[in-house]
Formats: C-alpha cells, structure tokens, sequence
C-alpha cells in the first residue's frame, strides 16, 4: 500500500467492533476491511482504538503530507471571539467595537471538544474549534459571518453504545437551532453513526463508521432577524368560535389552477388570494398546518423511490421546511412564512402549526446520525436500561427526553420562537402523552406541561393535544388539564357509528354532540376542550369512508399492511368508485350528514381539506408517502355540480354555526331552566314527540332529537348583556326507510321553520317549509333535518 494510500486508510472508513459479553461495555480491538471511492484507496486497512478515543484526536489534528502525496491545505480558520452562551443557535448581531457578525452557541453536555463547521459556495469547509464552554454550552463569536453562511458541528467525544455514548466527529450535525436548513437529507451509508453494513446486523449499531458525512446532509443557515411582527394582527378568534382547517401546504396549493406555477406547493401559494379565497368563503378561522418543521424522508422510502410526504420526521424545530419555500432555501424560506402568516392573519384565519416533539428522524439505534444523536445521544434521548436501545412511544424508534432541561428547554424555545417571531397562533402536538411522561408513566403534572401552563408567551396560544401515543397507558383523552383541547377520537368514531349503523344504542353519541361533558366537564375546562372531528389526515377521506369498508394501500409498497384496519366505514353497498346513480346519491348524501352533523355539534371542528369537496385518496388510508395526486386536492372537482354543492353546503352550514350562539356554545349545558319561566337549555326527544327516558338511551335507535334554547345561554357578551338566540330542534335519523317524527309543542315550540334538509342534493336556498308543533313530519331515509323554533 503507497503512503498515499495510507494516509487515506487514516482520515477514511474504519469501525469498532463491540464485543457483547464484555462487562466493561468497552469495544475489543478489531482490523476492518472497508471500501472506499473515488480518488480515495481501496480495502483501506486499521487497527482501531478499544474505547474509540484515538479517532477524535485524529479528526482534530490530520497528519502532514509532503511531496507527491500532499493534500491541499484547508482554509485558514477565521478568529474566533468568546462571544455568548445565550441565545443557543446562530443569531447575526453587532459585536464588541461594533463589529458584526454571528455568535454562534450550541448545547453539548457530555462532548469533549466542538468544531462550528463553516461552508463557502463550493462546499469548502473551514472547521473552527469553539474553545469556550459555559454551563455546557459551547459557544463563539465569528466576526464578519453573516446571513447566508452555511454551518454545521462536528461534536468529538467517546464512541461507547453500550453506555449510550454515540460521539462520532466525523458525521456533520446539523444545529438544533438552525432558522433555516440548506440542502435535502439523503441517507447514503456515511450519514450514518456506525456501520451500517457491518456483517453481524445484531451488534451494527456498536460499530464506528469513521467517513465523513458532510457533503450529503444539509446545513444550517445563518438568518437575519427580523423583528417586523405586529402583535395586532392576529386575529385572536375565541375557542369557542373557532373552525379548524387541517391542510398540507403542499397538497392545498399543487394543483390549484388560479396559482401561479411556480408557487404551486409553497407557502407563497397558500398566501395567494385564490387559496385564501376558498378558506374564507367556507368561513373557517384557523388553518392547521402539516409539520412545517425541517424533516428528513426515512431510508425505507428513499430506497422504494417514494417520500415522506406528511412530515412528521422532524429534524429541525425552528426552521421552515425548505421544500415548501419559492424563495430557495439559503434563509429566504423564513421570510416567506411570515409573508404567508400575514396574508391569512390579514383574511381573519389563524395559523396553527402540526408539531412534532416526541421524536426525530434519527430513528432507533440503527438510525442516521443527523444532529441531536451526535450532540448528547444520552442527553437528548430516552434511553432503556440497556443503554444501547431506545425507549420508543412513539412507533417511530425513539422518543426525545422531555424530562431533561436541556430538552424541555429546545422545545419551549421552538415554541417561543414560532410564536414570537414567526407570528403562528397555536400547536397541535402529535402524540402529545409521548410528552407528558415523567419517567415513564404519563403524568399531568409533568415537566412539560408545568412549563406550558406557567409560560407568558405559550399559555396564551391555541394548544390541541393528540391525546395518546403507542406505550403503555397512552391513552390520554380527556385527561389534559386546563388550557388544552384535545383531538376527540371517542367524537369521530360515535358519529361514524351511528352513520353506518353500528350504534347499539344513542349514549354515546349524545354526549358527543354536546361537547363531551363527561370528558371535559372538570377542572373549568369548556366544550372548545374538545376538538371534534370525522377524519383527518390520517385515515380515510370524507368521501372515501363511504365508499370504502377496506384499506388500499398497496401504493405504499408494504403490501397493505401499513394503516389501520379500524375504519368504522360503510362503502353504501360497492367497494370503491361505482358507476350505479343510486349508489352514488346516497355516498353525498351521507357526506352531507356527516358534514352536517360535525358543524352543528358543540365542540370545536375540525374539517380536512378538500372533505368538503368530495376529495377521494382511492381508498389509501395511510398517504404518508403520496407525494402525488393521491395526497393533493383536485381542484377540478369544483367542476362537477354535485361536488360544488357539497362545497356550498358546508359554507352554509358554518354561517349559520357563526351567526347562532347556541350552535358554539362556551359552557356546558345543564339540563335545567336557566330562570323561572325559562326552558331547559338542552332536550332529547324519541320521533314519538316524547322526551326520552333514562330506558330510552339503552335501546337501539336510529333516530335522534336534540332541541337547544337559546333564551337563557350560559354567560354574557363583551358589555355584560344576556346572550340570547334561537332555539332549534336537530332531527338525526341514520334509518335507512323515512320516518315520521312528531314536533314537540307547547311549551318547546309553536311552530318551527326548516332550514336544513340534507336529503335534498341543492342547497342552495333554505327549504323555509313551516310547521306547527305536534305535527308529524316526514323525516327522509339517512338525513339530518334542522329546524328553527318561530313563536
């Protein structure tokens, strides 16, 4: 072997072997073969350090090559000033005797040495060791460095995984803190922490992969901060008036026909007027975003040419995911969030953002090494009592440690930070118990949400908790304490229950229409505590639960193993798209009831973009990885009349939600006449006309009344006046023959105006057909009848 080729065998691939029955935990010498590219030697040959502690010293200080064998000399390091351990990140700032440039502090508890990695337009990489170390926090100040520059870490310390010990200063990590992330995440062999292709899989992940991994992952970008936020203009909509809009930034723009090309897919196409019309013709008040944090696709889709599409793989909190930006990603990304939070603001919609903080797209131990793992890997990490796995309650290979201050302190900041200078009015945390586990049990008084309920900043936001995660006691709903709402699981699979039939009586369902007392009512906790919803983005489609009993994932390439095989669905007689009319008429009318009925209930709903427009995934119920037209709304269907009439029935239905108090009640109702000579605020009656009894909620029904006064609503408005409206009487009858329906009278009603029928396929005008109470009315097969009391 030439010294060249020696030379090579130093700086390039080897590994460490780990020897499992060794009570130390410490890695056994080992010779390893590697294969190497390019200019680089081949079957380059090393003998490894046991504990892995010469390789850090040798990313340090390379070895000197003279003559024919010398190797250009790297760039000459820029002066370092001790700048600041706070902020944490890289922040542009004007230094001592006024000079600018860019302090840049990163947390690394466990690490033995930190080098900030800077990036010219070539990819040239200049290391600069920051030296000084502040309460475990590193940190520097760089003169001259401004928004622009390209950066990472390398972060040197021992490589033991039997201990949890996972330093490797040969992988590139990204900042934690990075406001903007440069490049796209592969996951060739050498973004890997350890050998991934070791022979013996079973002790892989213990093994050193020594080349370097900077040129295939991203960097982080150093932004100017941009203190232009006006705290006025967000439009504060109250919980209780509140209609949520869960959409994909990508998906609600790529087809749209009236936005530009080029800003098809970003999150300048969501700012355009003609995305922002349709939200504020259905008249919803908040969008809530799919995960706009930084993420990085999973190998197994790479390697089946598909991609994750959702993006709950996150890998950087603070910055905007670069793909979703028309203004490149060398930092233009985060100004073109804040130019699209102040469109929406500036249409009265709010901006809630998806988040992901219960795990990152390291994975388990096999994973990437792509920033926090080589940072702290103990530090950042759940970790089990064998320290070499990790604690997963998340499905997804590792779960972050809440519990740390180091981590409680990334994700409030995150928070913070998307609040105060990216300008978003809320959160919906997936798999928020995955954060609220102490140690290991789930536990309301948790660090997390001690530090969420005292904070001035983040206790003032809209904060929805995904209520469960897959360990053990998960299940949280219900549970979280005041300040949260939570996704109501028990909401969606009553009401898709009683729609197909499923019920075997109506208990459940009416606490679901009231808004779920018996899981909200303590602790001051209101009926906007539940975040009612039919689908999501995760599982069937509105139209597509009645068309389809069964999942068809095969587009996934997991052989339709992946997704749930709970639907709660019925496909109205056919599996999947029909050309039979009668068919079909009855799949829109059961979209109609199901719409209907989520935007009359007591709650906060939730709709899924394009629900309202007859979206159809072609029964995938798990499109992760659809990056295509299975994931993106048609707009096309706004084409067809039927479509475009269930779009118009949505938008009627959420004004007459936003024009009656009674439908978006603030406090539970009680039963009971709020005066004297006052009504119950709440009734139920049988379709005999009688109100029912305690035997009636144990029988089998398909039909349901529900009356709701208005005389005497619970609280008062902004000048301390009563709060008065009409009463209505809601008519459910999931049957599939007519019934007849006899109207409650004196003392209820009068008479009583239908304004809602949606058996009727036009809804464009009220039906206005007026009613004596007592009189029996004809309730049509599968429909929801709402009438407005007139005395």
């Amino acid at each position: 072997m030439s010294s060249a080729a020696e030379q090579e065998a130093v700086q390039e691939p080897a590994g460490t072997a780990v020897e499992p029955g060794q009570p130390s935990g410490r890695a056994a010498p080992v010779t390893v073969r590697t294969e190497v590219t390019g200019t680089e030697a081949a079957g380059a040959v090393r003998t490894e350090d046991p504990n892995g502690l010469r390789v850090a010293a040798a990313q340090m200080v390379r070895p000197e090559v003279t003559g024919r064998e010398a190797v250009r000399a790297e760039p000459r390091a820029p002066v370092v000033w001790p700048g600041a351990p706070m902020p944490l990140g890289a922040r542009f700032r004007v230094g001592p005797d006024g000079v600018a440039g860019t302090n840049f502090a990163l947390w690394a508890g466990g690490a033995e040495a930190v080098e900030l990695c800077l990036f010219d337009e070539d990819g040239n990489e200049t290391r600069c060791p920051l030296t000084e170390l502040t309460h475990e926090i590193w940190h520097g100040f760089v003169p001259g460095i401004r928004a622009g520059q390209r950066y990472g870490y390398r972060v040197h310390g021992r490589w033991d995984p039997w201990t949890g010990a996972r330093w490797n200063a040969a992988k590139l990590l990204l900042d934690p803190y990075a406001r903007a992330v440069d490049g796209t995440f592969t996951l060739p062999p050498e973004v890997y922490g350890h050998m991934r292709d070791w022979p013996d899989q079973h002790v892989a992940d213990t093994v050193r992969d020594d080349r370097d991994s900077a040129r295939y992952v991203p960097k982080g970008v150093v932004v100017h901060d941009d203190d232009d936020w006006v705290e006025d203009r967000r439009p504060k909509t109250p919980w209780a008036d509140s209609v949520i809009y869960e959409l994909h930034v990508r998906g609600f723009t790529k087809l749209h026909p009236d936005i530009p090309p080029e800003l098809r897919g970003t999150y300048a196409g969501l700012a355009h007027p003609a995305a922002i019309d349709h939200l504020t013709r259905l008249g919803v008040t908040a969008v809530e975003l799919l995960p706009v944090h930084q993420f990085a696709h999973e190998d197994h889709l790479l390697r089946r040419g598909l991609h994750n599409y959702w993006g709950y793989n996150s890998i950087g909190y603070f910055a905007p995911h670069a793909d979703y930006s028309a203004s490149g990603s060398a930092g233009g990304q985060v100004g073109e969030f804040k130019r699209m939070v102040h469109a929406l603001h500036s249409a009265g919609i709010e901006v809630i953002l998806d988040v992901v903080y219960n795990h990152t797209a390291e994975a388990g131990e096999l994973g990437p090494m792509l920033s926090l793992r080589g940072i702290d890997n103990r530090g950042y990490y759940r970790l089990q009592h064998d320290p070499r796995r990790y604690a997963d309650y998340t499905g997804c290979g590792n779960t972050l440690h809440v519990v740390q201050p180091q981590v409680l302190r990334l994700i409030t900041d995150s928070l913070r930070y998307w609040v105060t200078e990216m300008g978003v009015d809320g959160f919906r945390f997936d798999l928020a118990a995955a954060l609220a586990r102490s140690m290991h049990d789930v536990d309301m008084l948790s660090p997390f949400l001690a530090v969420i309920a005292q904070d001035p900043v983040l206790r003032r936001v809209k904060l929805i908790a995904e209520p469960w995660d897959v360990g053990n006691g998960g299940y949280q709903v219900g549970a979280f304490p005041p300040l949260w709402t939570e996704w109501n699981d028990r909401y969606r699979d009553a009401v898709r229950d009683f729609w197909r039939g499923a019920l075997p009586d109506v208990r459940d369902l009416g606490y679901r229409l009231t808004g779920s007392s018996d899981l909200y009512a303590w602790g001051g906790r209101r009926p906007y505590a539940s975040v009612n919803f039919v689908t999501a983005h995760d599982g069937f489609t509105l139209r597509d639960l009645v068309s389809y009993e069964h999942k068809h994932n095969e587009a996934n390439g997991e052989g339709n193993r992946d997704g749930t095989g709970d639907n709660r669905a019925w496909n109205c007689g056919a599996e999947g798209e029909s050309d039979d009319p009668e068919i079909n008429a009855l799949r829109r009318r059961q979209l109609r009831n199901l719409l209907t009925t989520l935007l009359l209930s007591t709650g906060v709903p939730m709709l899924v973009a394009g629900d309202e427009m007859g979206r159809t995934q072609g029964g995938n119920n798990n499109a992760y990885c659809q990056d295509n037209e299975i994931g993106w709304l048609d707009w096309s269907l706004l084409e067809h009349p039927e479509w475009r009439e269930l779009t118009e029935l949505t938008a009627r239905v959420l004004k007459l939600r936003q024009t009656h108090p009674v439908l978006r009640r603030r406090a539970f109702f009680s039963g009971r006449a709020q005066a004297p000579d006052g009504l119950r605020d709440l009734a139920w009656f049988t379709r005999d006309g009688r109100e029912m009894t305690e035997g009636d909620w144990y029988a089998p029904a398909a039909t349901l009344g529900l009356y709701l006064s208005g005389r005497d609503i619970p609280g008062r408005d902004a000048r301390g006046e009563p709060v008065t409206d009409d009463s209505f009487l809601a008519v459910l009858h999931a049957g599939a023959e007519p019934v007849a329906f006899a109207l409650p009278g004196a003392p209820w009603a009068a008479a009583y105006e239908l304004v809602l029928d949606t058996s009727r396929e036009d809804q464009a005008e009220p039906p206005g057909t007026v009613l004596e109470g007592g009189t029996e009315l004809t309730v049509p097969a599968r429909s929801v009848l709402l009438l407005r009391v007139t005395d």
